[in-house]
């Protein structure tokens, strides 16, 4: 083949437009675009080969962002949390079981190098080591960890230079802890029980989608220690990844392996409602700027139960030191890391959503895939033209004249061939949008595009008025053009929902026979609302807690533990901006 070369010049203005291009790019929009792997093996009880991945865990190495994650045959680095590069490896070694190649791992710094390790339950696992992650560069460290661990989490206390390790995935066993030597990399064999589930006072560690399922234990996994103001913060998940309730936990000790409390705002990380739901299984770290993030799984389960995501949001430390996250209006377009940031206050752009439930044409229809899925904020349903060819299209109505400010282009997999991770596999596509249905013009042009981007998430350069948007494919990697949320955000041209009212909270007296971990939630229906927001806490001054409700009037609460009082408060939403927030309710 014959090479061409680029003039410098021209070259000059590549690069220069790469780095402008780079740098404009302020807000992210969760789940997390990355080029997620396919499953490794094909399943006869899932309705088709699809994309998943889970057990996120980011670390911060020399200001870059290094993401690791369940059966991916790499992991991915950033400088900027928004452009991830994937680079492949498999860790396991070619004796050991390919389908299982890095299950739930676990990555630290020590002594600047990045170590990493997948689960293991027995002496199957090294343990891995760089200092050149972003290259693949790795050596063996350790050729394994003998005390085997399924879902571990290292803890590198650089005051103490101590070395902890935390695991276990269980519905019936508690999260352990050992001290590794920093020399060997083992345990010297003292083991420690550290916080089991208590299902029984903690509503939102009950297995279930609602947290109602009382014939099945749930499951504890997931941990993850973060050390803050000399204090240690054990997080873990609960009630099972399959659920949009599946959130992390935190209990709270000053010593490394005993003495822990269950933190009295929990579950800190917690996503119930909304398009991307879960946030459970994650790791808690910090950016550039100092600030705090939280990674976790999200939970889509349409093919099968562990069809899963990864989303990112604010966390941090508040003024009592205590530990939360931030998932309100989580999955709308969000700040990336900011010097000043405020996280306890929302990294939340203020674009809404405004294309939620409004009309929609199609090229084509595959079977029951419907057209609305792509617009009804449901990430488990989606449409399907019938084929995957070129020109196959699917337009959005706004209904108004409106300011749009991103887009999100989320697809679905339908009739995918793939296996595992698949290179070199790219979308292709061209958004249109009009002022009167008729006459179109493009707005994003992605018909040259050669990267894999199955939640593609465009900021544009400057906001456009229009009211109707129209997405073309090109170019599918694999399968029907199909698409779980073609999400437009913006400001509409009208206003804001009124504030809620008769918001009442219904819960089960302490002196008398009832549930207290759950409550029935209810306000007036506001014709002008497309959802609300809950907010909820132990403290007037702590809502940390959030629910995000869709076209509804009622929510069933299932997350609260038994014994406190809670505070709640609401808001309504729609595509022209956000309400005033109720007054603030007590529940006992």
């Amino acid at each position: 083949m014959r090479s061409k070369r680029i003039p410098y010049f021209c070259l000059f203005l590549f690069i220069l437009w790469g780095n402008l291009s780079f740098g404009q790019q302020k807000t992210y929009c969760n789940p997390v675009n990355i080029d997620y792997g396919y499953t490794p093996i094909p399943n006869f009880s899932t309705q088709g080969r699809h994309r998943a991945t889970a057990d996120p865990v980011i670390v911060n190495y020399h200001n870059k962002y290094f993401l690791f994650s369940t059966n991916q045959w790499g992991y991915w680095w950033s400088d900027d949390m928004y452009h991830w590069n994937f680079i492949p490896r498999k860790f396991l070694l070619p004796y050991h079981d390919v389908y299982d190649e890095l299950c739930a791992p676990a990555a630290f710094v020590m002594k600047d190098e990045l170590y990493l390790i997948g689960s293991t339950h027995g002496k199957t696992f090294p343990i891995w080591k760089s200092d050149n992650p972003t290259e693949d560069d790795w050596e063996i460290a350790v050729d394994s960890l003998k005390v085997g661990a399924w879902d571990p989490a290292f803890l590198y206390d650089e005051e103490k230079e101590k070395l902890f390790l935390y695991w276990g995935s269980s519905n019936e066993y508690p999260i352990l802890g050992t001290e590794i030597n920093p020399q060997t990399l083992q345990s010297e064999g003292y083991v420690k029980p550290l916080v089991n589930l208590h299902p029984e006072d903690h509503g939102w560690e009950r297995f279930g989608e609602y947290n109602d399922n009382t014939f099945l234990q749930p499951f504890i996994e997931g941990a993850w220690m973060t050390k803050h103001n000399d204090k240690y913060y054990l997080q873990y998940s609960a009630p099972g990844t399959e659920f949009s309730g599946y959130a992390d936990g935190v209990y709270v000790s000053d010593k490394p392996l005993s003495g822990f409390k269950y933190q009295k705002h929990n579950p800190f990380s917690y996503k119930p409602g909304g398009f991307a739901r879960g946030a459970g299984h994650g790791a808690t770290y910090r950016d550039n700027f100092g600030k705090w993030w939280h990674v976790s799984t999200v939970v889509l389960g349409n093919k099968n139960n562990f069809e899963r995501r990864i989303g990112i949001w604010p966390a941090g430390f508040d003024e009592d030191d205590v530990l939360y996250c931030n998932t309100a209006y989580g999955d709308y377009p969000t700040y990336l890391p900011q010097e000043n940031a405020s996280h306890l206050k929302g990294m939340f752009t203020g674009w809404m959503l405004l294309n939620y439930n409004k009309p929609v044409k199609v090229s084509s229809t595959l079977g029951g895939y419907h057209a609305n899925n792509a617009v009804n904020e449901d990430l488990k349903t989606y449409w399907s033209a019938e084929t995957g060819k070129k020109g196959e299209w699917f337009q959005t109505d706004l209904g108004e004249l409106s300011t749009v400010q991103a887009i999100q282009v989320n697809y679905a997999d339908q009739d995918a061939e793939f296996l595992g991770k698949s290179m070199g596999v790219y979308h292709q596509y061209k958004i249109y949008s009009s002022e009167d249905g008729k006459n179109w013009k493009v707005l994003v042009d992605k018909s040259k595009n050669k990267t894999d981007v199955p939640h593609d998430y465009i900021e544009l350069k400057d906001p456009v008025k229009t009211r109707f948007l129209k997405i073309e494919n090109i170019k599918m990697p694999t399968g029907k053009f199909a698409l779980s949320g073609f999400r437009v955000f913006g400001r509409g041209s009208g206003k804001a929902p009124n504030p809620v009212e008769d918001f009442v909270v219904l819960r089960a007296s302490p002196e008398k026979y009832g549930e207290r971990r759950s409550s029935w939630l209810k306000w007036k229906m506001n014709d002008n609302a497309d959802g609300y927001m809950i907010y909820f806490g132990k403290s007037k001054d702590k809502l940390y807690g959030s629910i995000m409700v869709y076209g509804k009037n009622d929510y069933f609460f299932t997350g609260m533990d038994r014994t406190d009082a809670y505070y709640f408060q609401i808001e309504a939403f729609n595509n022209n901006g956000i309400s005033e927030r109720s007054e603030i309710i007590k529940s006992e």
